[in-house]
């Protein structure tokens, strides 16, 4: 599966409206304004319901959660 694919897709169709254009793997989502802090929550709510885990409170840094990067580093470590 390309988690990749599968988060950019996510954040440009509920986020950036299908712009693509200010999103790399590496942006935050944070720091570029892409996400809020409600925002935050429907990306924990999409990854818990489309990987069928639970992200943990001590998990929702953005060292796990603030970028497509992190998001698959986060996805694989919890998954594997």
């Amino acid at each position: 599966m390309d988690y990749g694919k599968e988060f950019r897709d996510f954040i440009v169709s509920n986020f950036l409206f299908g712009d693509e254009t200010p999103l790399q793997d590496d942006t935050s989502f944070l720091e570029s304004g892409i996400i809020d802090s409600t925002g935050m929550l429907e990306l924990i709510m999409f990854l818990e319901h489309k990987f069928g885990i639970s992200v943990k409170p001590e998990e929702m840094v953005p060292e796990n959660l603030d970028s497509i990067n992190c998001l698959v580093d986060f996805i694989m470590r919890t998954l594997a």
